[in-house]
């Protein structure tokens, strides 16, 4: 569980500080006990590259996990993420089903607005063409 500290310089037998204190009548907060979050892009792309690979289900035999990239600006995240899927596949309809579950994600666990998800997809995968003899290295499908 977190706990705020309360701005008390450390060794201060008075107050604990590491006891979360309520803010003082009339709702103002100090100017010491007050604070900002910041959270990295690479952190809000971890959740959206997780959000896809919920989003698509499993990862075809012999391809790698959605990656995302993200943009931040003040509240809001623009997410790319690129992925590999099974052939054959409803492509539109993973596409669509990443780009809402990553706003999801993102919103509900970050808190920033998500305006737009761009998805690429870089690859199809054939459940037989993974280990076919003379299928080429990188080839797509």
């Amino acid at each position: 569980m977190a706990s705020e500290h309360n701005g008390a310089p450390p060794g201060d037998g008075e107050r604990d500080p590491y006891v979360r204190r309520d803010p003082p009548p009339g709702g103002r907060i100090a100017p010491g006990e007050r604070g900002a979050t910041a959270i990295a892009d690479r952190v809000v792309a971890k959740i959206a590259g997780q959000a896809a690979r919920e989003a698509i289900g499993t990862v075809p035999r012999g391809g790698r996990a959605p990656q995302a990239a993200v943009t931040v600006r003040h509240d809001t995240a623009r997410v790319r993420v690129s992925l590999e899927l099974g052939y054959p596949s409803d492509i539109g309809g993973q596409c669509g089903a990443v780009r809402r579950r990553v706003v999801e994600r993102v919103e509900t666990l970050v808190g920033m607005t998500v305006p737009e998800v761009s998805v690429l997809v870089e690859r199809l995968h054939s459940a037989h063409s993974a280990h076919s003899p003379g299928t080429a290295e990188g080839r797509t499908a």
